[in-house]
């Protein structure tokens, strides 16, 4: 042999057939549970990972991720040029633009729906990169100064039946001017001259116009702007800049979970849940192990028992077991990692031969993402579980007393 005695009789107990027929079962049936329960979990896990990105994406990319403004005016930031030099230099900003913003109301013939309207500046480059190659009718370049132009979501257009072409009313809640008659908003026609396709709730809230226009409409100071809206390499780095620029300059600074918190903890929720009902199947199966290897153990009284009359000590006795049941978990772990990888690269594929498709009205697939890190972590989660059922059995067994074992031998 060369290899130590507690691993080569360990390994020879996992692979020889295992005492009576029931005995053989509960062993199979515990090595078959930690590999579809790590095949589901890492299946699931990667459908919620994509799930969630597509959030990020379709959401977080539309709408300012960290908003920095005046901390004496939450509606004007003057200045704003040199503000944008004077903050600080951090790796996961990957761009700052000044923007405008407020809320408002479109009104085509008897329809209308409130919408969060934002200027932004193409003109000057300062287009938010996520919504570059959104668009799915005109282009950004027809929001001029002075041309009083919308773009407006997709979903929203066919909501309300407007095309590219057609006038909107733009009432907005700030700007108003008070008469003898009382407050009288400040609206305007505008055109809608393009179309952008997000591919999530911004489609129906969101509209886009020009800075310039828009400070005309709300009467602001020429030149001056709502504030500056950074983009990031991650939108989940938010909280971290946002608390970082917080220290490091006297701004008002805000992120995206003001006004989407709510609804990625629900996601995150949801994933912790999923997490915590499929690592309970797991569990199961794990300490299936430890029914299978106390009946084992009772049927290796005897070998026990003679392997200690030659000398072998109780704790290479307990190492034997541990390597036994540590057997099934570590090789139902493997085999779960490579059936899940395998089904969530070919899911869809899978779904598409049997014509299902879980995203109803769409040809959209589901979205994968693969986190390398949450796999690794659930294999050795599944083998700790594994070792934690087999510590109680193997100490059993090495508490076998010799001369009750071979009483009647």
């Amino acid at each position: 042999m060369f290899q130590p005695v507690v691993l080569f009789i360990g390994l020879r107990y996992s692979r020889a057939r295992q005492g009576s027929a029931f005995t053989a079962f509960i062993n199979r049936f515990a090595f078959a549970g930690i590999a579809l329960g790590v095949m589901a979990l890492v299946v699931v896990m990667s459908v919620m990972n994509g799930f969630e990105g597509q959030l990020k994406s379709r959401i977080l990319g539309a709408v300012p991720q960290v908003t920095v403004t005046d901390p004496d005016s939450s509606t004007q930031l003057s200045n704003w040029q040199e503000v944008q030099q004077q903050l600080p230099e951090l790796a996961t900003i990957k761009g700052s633009v000044p923007f405008v913003q407020t809320q408002g109301i479109l009104q085509i013939s008897d329809k209308m729906s409130v919408a969060n309207i934002q200027g932004v500046y193409p003109d000057k480059g300062a287009l938010p990169p996520s919504l570059t190659d959104k668009m799915v009718a005109g282009n950004w370049e027809s929001l001029e100064p002075g041309s009083y132009h919308l773009v407006i979501g997709q979903r929203l257009a066919q909501k309300q039946g407007i095309v590219p072409g057609d006038t909107v009313r733009v009432i907005a809640a700030q700007g108003g001017v008070y008469t003898p008659f009382g407050l009288v908003p400040s609206q305007r026609r505008f055109v809608v001259s393009g179309l952008f396709a997000m591919g999530s709730e911004v489609d129906e809230s969101v509209v886009f116009a020009h800075g310039d226009d828009l400070t005309r409409l709300i009467r602001l100071p020429e030149g001056k702007v709502t504030g500056l809206q950074l983009f990031l390499n991650d939108a989940f780095d938010a909280p971290q800049v946002a608390q970082t620029l917080r220290n490091q300059t006297e701004l008002s600074v805000d992120d995206w979970r003001q006004s989407y918190g709510q609804l990625f903890e629900a996601v995150g929720m949801e994933k912790r849940m999923m997490w915590l009902m499929l690592a309970l199947i797991i569990a199961v199966a794990a300490f299936n192990t430890l029914s299978a290897l106390v009946m084992v153990i009772n049927d290796k009284r005897h070998d026990i028992a003679i392997l200690q009359t030659l000398g072998l000590s109780n704790g290479r006795i307990r190492t034997v077991f541990l390597l036994q049941g540590l057997y099934n978990g570590v090789l139902g772990s493997l085999l779960g990692i490579i059936l899940g990888l395998l089904l969530s690269w070919y899911l869809n594929d899978i779904l598409d031969l049997f014509g299902a498709h879980i995203v109803s009205g769409t040809e959209e697939g589901l979205p994968i993402i693969i986190n390398l890190f949450q796999v690794t972590a659930t294999a050795v989660a599944a083998i700790l579980l594994t070792l934690v059922a087999t510590l109680y059995p193997a100490s059993q067994a090495a508490h076998v007393q010799p001369s009750e074992a071979l009483r009647y031998d």
